[in-house]
């Protein structure tokens, strides 16, 4: 699969690699860019559903779900182009796609928040607690995972 993975990606990562983008940017251009997106978006995303659970004042905790629900979608988005600019990277710099822990981990965490979202999506099982209790932890774990992810890419980028 690595391979076919390759051949569809390496003509974008050619046209890349002819706009002589600068090497550090191929190189840490992705780990900077989705710091900011697991760091901020994802601790805020974080905060913010689990004060919209545990808030005693049902304002707080309305204003916090909303804000949840506004950013969570974005930073989904932003997490699988993330990805796709990540294998974009691996390709540019001639390393292997599949074989990296920081891959898999990436993929399992798109997995996981892509499922979050469905759960969203489908109104917590028309507003059943234990959806939305499932969400909070599965979410959590999801992000959790993110953590380690990061540190698998830290190793990855100082490795390659």
């Amino acid at each position: 699969m690595g391979p076919t993975l390759r051949t569809w990606i390496e003509p974008l990562a050619n046209w890349f690699v002819q706009l002589g983008i600068p090497e550090p940017i191929v190189h840490w251009g992705h780990p900077v860019l989705m710091g900011i997106v697991v760091f901020v978006m994802g601790g805020f995303v974080t905060y913010a559903g689990w004060r919209g659970r545990a808030a005693d004042d049902p304002q707080v905790a309305v204003k916090n779900k909303q804000s949840h629900a506004k950013i969570a979608p974005l930073m989904f988005v932003f997490i699988v182009l993330g990805a796709t600019g990540g294998i974009l990277s691996l390709v540019m710099q001639g390393e292997p796609i599949l074989e990296s822990p920081h891959f898999w981990t990436g993929m399992t965490v798109i997995g996981m928040l892509g499922l979050n979202a469905a759960i969203a999506l489908f109104q917590f099982g028309k507003g059943d607690k234990n959806w939305r209790t499932f969400h909070a932890y599965w979410g959590s774990t999801a992000i959790a995972l993110l953590l380690i992810h990061v540190a698998l890419g830290i190793n990855l980028g100082l490795s390659i």
